[in-house]
């Protein structure tokens, strides 16, 4: 599972600082929401559907496999206001259910504007280590170091919690103690699991915290890091890069729309 997530190729938003690299994907999440022309958030959600098998340095199979779930975000977000949103012009009716030519276009726009957010949060997940998101947070933002090697911790222990949690159950079937009905091992849930995996986990997480403090995790800003998170031209070309896609979307939403509707928050 692990080498499925090891990109092929390293692109520039690779290279790119991570903690630029997530100012501007915040910037692309608020460009996003606050569009609301059906034909921004269609090009845009093309656009970036292109830039995430362009730039994402996966496998064509395997980005297709990562982002096959947007089809259901995109169902998800555009049927509830096909089907029960308010229109005046209605096609199809059937008791509660009633779609109107406005709630048809709303749905559509909801639902693109989901594929374009889904696309920019995986591009930056797969182009992004946790590890360096946090290395450039500390460097960059200040984050405090105690709170940032702590979220590091954390991440490296729960493959941990997983693996006792598989011992456990184990351990369980081999004693036969899941035997019984259905209504009670279901109550037994709470003592056989959460209490033993709780306590383990406290234990694991006061050892964690004292090797920590021994090692002067929590000492002030001057810090030697064996990790550098430098500013370097790849950013700006992860900027260029983001911000042309951006533009190229909303320009060819003004010279070649598909829709040809104004504000979505408006009756057209």
């Amino acid at each position: 599972m692990k080498r499925f997530f090891e990109p092929s190729r390293r692109t520039w938003l690779h290279r790119a600082n991570p903690a630029v690299k997530l100012a501007l994907f915040v910037l692309l999440f608020v460009v996003t929401m606050l569009t609301h022309r059906i034909d921004a958030s269609f090009y845009l959600a093309c656009v970036f559907l292109l830039l995430l098998f362009a730039a994402s340095g996966y496998p064509i199979w395997k980005t297709a496999l990562l982002a096959s779930g947007f089809a259901l975000a995109f169902a998800s977000a555009s049927l509830t206001m096909i089907l029960f949103g308010k229109g005046s012009e209605i096609w199809w009716s059937f008791g509660p259910v009633a779609i109107s030519k406005e709630s048809f276009y709303r749905g559509l726009h909801l639902g693109f504007r989901s594929i374009a957010f889904g696309c920019q949060g995986l591009l930056f997940v797969l182009t992004t280590s946790s590890t360096g998101l946090f290395y450039a947070l500390m460097q960059r933002l200040k984050l405090s170091p105690k709170y940032a090697y702590s979220f590091m911790a954390s991440l490296r222990l729960m493959p941990m919690a997983l693996e006792e949690l598989r011992i456990r159950r184990d351990a369980l079937a081999v004693r036969g103690s899941g035997s019984g009905s259905r209504a009670g091992a279901l109550l037994r849930l709470p003592e056989r699991y959460a209490l033993p995996l709780l306590a383990q986990s406290i234990r694991r997480a006061q050892r964690t915290a004292a090797a920590m403090e021994v090692k002067r995790f929590d000492a002030g800003s001057r810090r030697t890091y064996y990790y550098s998170s430098p500013v370097t031209r790849s950013d700006a070309a992860a900027l260029l890069l983001l911000a042309g896609a951006t533009a190229a979307a909303l320009l060819l939403a003004q010279a070649l729309p598909v829709f040809n509707l104004g504000d979505m928050r408006m009756v057209p």
